[in-house]
């Protein structure tokens, strides 16, 4: 299997989103924002029920489900986000951990 890129990721999100008929009409940034909001409210749920961190599992019809899953999709969401917008994810994404190197330890004393 190819690995995947941020890139590949982006396209490939962005691409099936389109071809799946998400992409007819334009979305706010807040909707973006409520629909990663509830693929982050599902990986809540699979924690609430102490589901093991590496469980994948699936559907009689194939769905997959199971934690990592849900953090898949979040990742899918803001790929597609991404994608339609034409932001580079990569380079925000190599911004903020060469930033992030540089915090002091806990950002400071933060407690979460």
């Amino acid at each position: 299997m190819k690995p995947l890129t941020i890139g590949s990721l982006v396209r490939q999100a962005y691409s099936t989103a389109e071809k799946k008929g998400w992409h007819e009409k334009p979305r706010s940034s807040l909707e973006i924002a409520a629909l990663l909001h509830s693929e982050v409210s599902e990986f809540v749920e699979e924690m609430r029920r102490n589901t093991p961190l590496d469980l994948v599992g699936s559907e009689p019809d194939g769905k997959p489900i199971g934690p990592q899953i849900e953090l898949a999709d979040i990742l899918i969401r803001i790929a597609d986000y991404c994608g339609s917008e034409h932001l580079d994810l990569e380079r925000a994404l190599r911004a903020k951990l060469k930033y992030n190197k540089t915090r002091p330890y806990r950002h400071g004393g933060k407690r979460y």
